[in-house]
């Protein structure tokens, strides 16, 4: 299903992903994809790609999670990041089979070693592989992680997701996604 799906919405979506390249490339110089390694189903390592919705700076390692009114994202990344149209090109990591169209969303590495140590049974995100969308994301934990309680938010539904998965539960998580992407609320 995740091969399928994925498949067919790249086609559909190559006009889409062509434009939003073309506006990244005017607005600001660097590389048009942003990749960075996560960790997959059982902590294998991935490079996750998506559309650069910052400036380009060297990090030399160092991982800065963006924020809200953060000076580093561009303006098409600001409409790319609360659209999620920066997310597109992770179909290609579906397609190489790194992650799943739902699941538990991938966090940076650096990210993941930090939460592992103060969150019990964090390391259950890893059962499964990642998803481009997740119960926790549809149930209005999405976006920046300023507070472990967020996190730990996340996680929960993240369990609760791997313990009651189902395709069923998949096309429901889609179909929220959908709505939530579309809806009244969205942009």
């Amino acid at each position: 299903m995740d091969v399928l799906i994925a498949s067919l919405a790249l086609l559909v979506l190559v006009p889409v992903g062509l434009l939003i390249a073309l506006a990244i490339k005017i607005e600001s110089p660097g590389p048009v994809l942003f990749r960075q390694l996560r960790y997959g189903r059982n902590r294998s390592s991935f490079y996750i790609c998506k559309f650069r919705s910052m400036t380009v700076t060297e990090s030399k390692g160092d991982f800065t999670q963006a924020s809200r009114n953060d000076v580093r994202v561009t303006r098409i990344g600001r409409f790319l990041r609360r659209t999620s149209l920066d997310e597109l090109p992770q179909l290609y990591n579906v397609l190489r089979g790194e992650m799943s169209l739902v699941g538990p969303r991938p966090h940076a590495i650096a990210m993941d070693d930090a939460f592992a140590e103060v969150i019990s049974n964090f390391g259950d995100r890893h059962l499964v592989r990642p998803g481009l969308t997740g119960l926790a994301q549809v149930s209005g934990f999405r976006g920046p992680t300023e507070a472990l309680e967020q996190i730990e938010y996340r996680v929960q539904h993240d369990r609760l997701y791997i313990s009651k998965w189902s395709v069923l539960l998949d096309m429901q998580i889609m179909v929220r996604t959908v709505f939530a992407l579309t809806g009244p609320n969205a942009v």
